[in-house]
Order: C-alpha cells, then structure tokens, then sequence
C-alpha cells in the first residue's frame, strides 16, 4: 500500500481500534495503554503511514512554518547574494523537518512591524529569524510581546531575551586594513554600508580602528545602502578626485565587484592602480576579473546554525547563543603594492 494511500482509519482498521486511539497514540498524547500505544506504533511503522502536515498543525496549534521578514528595497535585496546563501542554509535544516519558510519583504519598518503582528494573527509561523539588527531594535519588544520565538543574526545593542547566532565581522575588516597596509598603501577608503544597521556601524567603527592600529590617517569613507548602485556612485566619488585613494575596502561583495567596474571604465588598472577588497565572499567573487581578495562570513553555515537554534528554542523552551568562527581574509588577486609614483 503507497504512503499516499495511508490514513489514521486504515490503521485504526488494522490495529483493531478507534481513530482517535490512534490520534492519540501517534501523537504520544496520554489516555493509551503501553501496549496498545506499541501496537498502533508497529502497525503505523508497517503500513509506512506518514503523518499529514495538515491534519498535524491543526492537532497541534501549529503552522510548521518559519519567518524571515526583511525590510529592504527589493532591488537592493536583488542584487544581493548574501540572502539566497542563508536561505539555502536554512532550509537544508528545515526540509528534513518537514518545515517552511515564509518570507516576506516589506518596504519600511513600519510595514515590518505590522508583518510580524499579522503572522502571528493568522497563526502562519511557529518563530522568526531577526536579521538586519538596528541600534535599539524595536523588533526585540515587539516579539517579546507577542510570545513568537526568535533567533536574532548577531547580537543586539540592548536587552534581548532570544538566542544571538554570530559571525563576528570586525576581524575581517581589520586584517583587510592590515593586509592593504602591510602591501604599502597609505591612502585607503571605505565604502560602508548603512549606519541604521549594526553590522555597517561595525564594520564602518573597525575600519576607522584599523586605519589607526596601522598608524595611517584617517581614510576616507562614504556611507551607502549597500546596493550595488549606491557602490557604484561611491567609487566613481573616489576615483573622480585629483588625489584619489590607492586601495578600497567595501562593506559588501556587490558594491566592491560594481566598483571594479567602474575602475575598468575609467581606465583604472586593478590591482595595478588600485586595490580592492571585499566582504562576505560571494560565489562571484571568484569569477570576475581579477578574482576579488574579500572576507568569509560564510552565510549559508550562518543560515544552517540559525535554523538549528530556532527549532531548538521552540522545542525546549530555551536554546543558546552560538559564536561562529570570525570572519576571515580570503586573498586573491584584486590587491598589489601600490603603484610606484
């Protein structure tokens, strides 16, 4: 008999009980004698019964589902691979829970806050992924409120009752700062990523470190969205000046790749003229041209260890915080010694 075929009245035919016996047998609920319980078990085990994703959330109050809202541009989420890395991470840990993931992207953080309110409403999500912390993140009381279960991407700024899952970004930008130094360069910028979000404070706060660690003056920086246009812009800025930068560090991969192509259309050699250097370590990044010296943060391993801490929280009440190995320099052929004057 096919697994498609197999009901809870097959097997309560064949175990020789009721149907709701067998409810409660297989959802290890009490009222079944030890006996029974293992005799409905081994029918249900022969039969090759399986138990309906429906039929089990409305015994059980649950959606078997899980939520990651974003609040960004829907362009800028576009051109920006970090997010499918982690959605695939998480869910190779939820399909073999047989479990979904509902994703949202909504416009502004207002639409955000609303969003989580609503899928806790309609009872569409059993717990959240919170990324893209913000400096006293407004999400962290809200869900606290709602009773939903969350994993926060990083650590946030204040209180939080929910598991953190980091990757501790600033080593990264330090040794790229050190790596750019130790080849010779002097003047080097920045391009960061927005200041409304944690981890473009941090990574903007170790560059400005790193530049003084090395003894260099303070470089310049110019703040983004993180999207590949606003790289874009930034860099033309850079490039257009009468004493321009000899090396950049980008806050993420797309901006730097959109900057090595401005270099390329104004004649910029890289690594020649100019050294550039990444974070995030995007599949691309080993195919353009020269292949881009960037940061690992690894974030489909980000997205495994998430979703393993989430389920964890929701089963057992509670689930620890879970410290990543530190970004790291991942070297390759868009930096050199500056160009000699």
């Amino acid at each position: 008999m096919s697994a498609e075929k197999v009901t809870i009245a097959v097997v309560a035919k064949r175990a020789g009980v009721s149907k709701g016996l067998v409810s409660f047998a297989l959802n290890n609920r009490p009222g079944v004698g030890a006996e029974t319980r293992l005799r409905i078990l081994q029918v249900a085990q022969d039969l090759g019964w399986e138990p309906s994703l429906r039929a089990r959330s409305l015994s059980t109050q649950r959606s078997f589902a899980l939520g990651l809202v974003i609040a960004r541009n829907p362009d800028v989420l576009a051109s920006d691979p970090f997010f499918p890395s982690f959605i695939a991470g998480v869910e190779s840990i939820l399909a073999a829970e047989r479990r979904a993931l509902v994703l949202s992207v909504v416009p502004d953080e207002a639409t955000e806050l609303q969003t989580y309110r609503s899928l806790v409403a309609d009872g569409r999500v059993d717990g959240v992924f919170l990324s893209d912390l913000r400096h006293n993140d407004a999400r962290i009381p809200l869900l606290t409120e709602l009773g939903l279960p969350a994993v926060t991407l990083g650590r946030p700024d204040g209180d939080s009752p929910f598991p953190a899952v980091t990757v501790d970004d600033t080593p990264g930008v330090t040794a790229s700062v050190r790596y750019l130094a130790d080849l010779g360069h002097r003047r080097i910028a920045h391009v960061a990523g927005s200041q409304n979000l944690l981890h473009g404070i941090r990574r903007r706060e170790a560059f400005a470190a790193a530049m003084t660690a090395a003894g260099l003056p303070e470089g310049q920086t110019v703040e983004t969205d993180f999207s590949v246009g606003a790289g874009s812009d930034a860099t033309r800025r850079l490039l257009g000046q009468a004493i321009r930068p000899t090396a950049i560090v980008y806050a993420n991969d797309p901006m730097a790749i959109a900057g090595l192509g401005v270099a390329h259309e104004l004649g910029i050699r890289v690594p020649d003229d100019l050294s550039i250097t990444g974070f995030d370590d995007i599949d691309f990044c080993r195919y353009v041209y020269p292949p881009l010296t960037t940061v690992s943060a690894a974030p489909a391993v980000w997205g495994r260890a998430a979703a393993t801490t989430l389920l964890r929280l929701m089963e057992n009440g509670r689930a620890d915080d879970v410290d990543l190995p530190a970004a790291r320099l991942i070297i390759r052929g868009s930096a050199a010694p500056p160009a000699r004057p």
